[in-house]
């Protein structure tokens, strides 16, 4: 006799065959991936293309999504998963800076590679103009006089640019437009 709470029928664990939000939305007649799916088959083909750079930050890459997803306790958003890489484009970014004052370029080119290859699975990001831009509209928006109020800016600025802007990039403009000029 069989045990009904260790039934098959019965436990929605056991039935669930396919990953959660396969697919995450059909928008003009196109089924997009969940951007963890795309990232999981693109891994699986770069191993059996032979990309060994590829293939082991794309591993990093899912480890600290994976990691993150245990620290929430609940699988991350497309946004959330495009922070993750946002950040570990910039540690490689720091890694490149600190192997070439160290003067290991061989280091620093790896890491510029693993860069190249996570860019891939950002959303584009805005051009300079773009970002002056965002800025100049947040600076409308929040009433901004001077560089006091470069917080406000930066938080209406960032939320317009949806993660297509460098946090750097738009500081950097907000404080040369809210810096009286002498």
């Amino acid at each position: 006799m069989k045990n009904p709470q260790c039934d098959e029928r019965r436990s929605p664990l056991l039935l669930e065959k396919e990953p959660r939000n396969a697919f995450l939305s059909v928008a003009q007649g196109e089924i997009l991936m969940d951007l963890k799916t795309t990232l999981q088959n693109d891994m699986k083909s770069a191993m059996k293309s032979q990309e060994p750079t590829k293939v082991g930050c794309l591993r990093m890459l899912i480890a600290e999504i994976k990691k993150r997803e245990i620290d929430k306790r609940s699988p991350l958003d497309n946004a959330e998963i495009q922070k993750v890489i946002a950040t570990l484009i910039k540690q490689r970014g720091e890694s490149v800076i600190a192997f070439e004052k160290g003067g290991r370029a061989d280091l620093a080119d790896k890491e510029k590679a693993e860069i190249e290859v996570l860019k891939v699975y950002l959303p584009q990001q805005l051009s300079q103009a773009e970002v002056e831009a965002l800025v100049v509209a947040a600076i409308k928006e929040s009433g901004a006089s001077g560089p006091n109020d470069i917080g406000k800016v930066m938080k209406a600025a960032l939320a317009k640019a949806d993660g297509r802007a460098d946090g750097k990039l738009v500081n950097e403009i907000a404080r040369a437009k809210l810096t009286p000029s002498a």
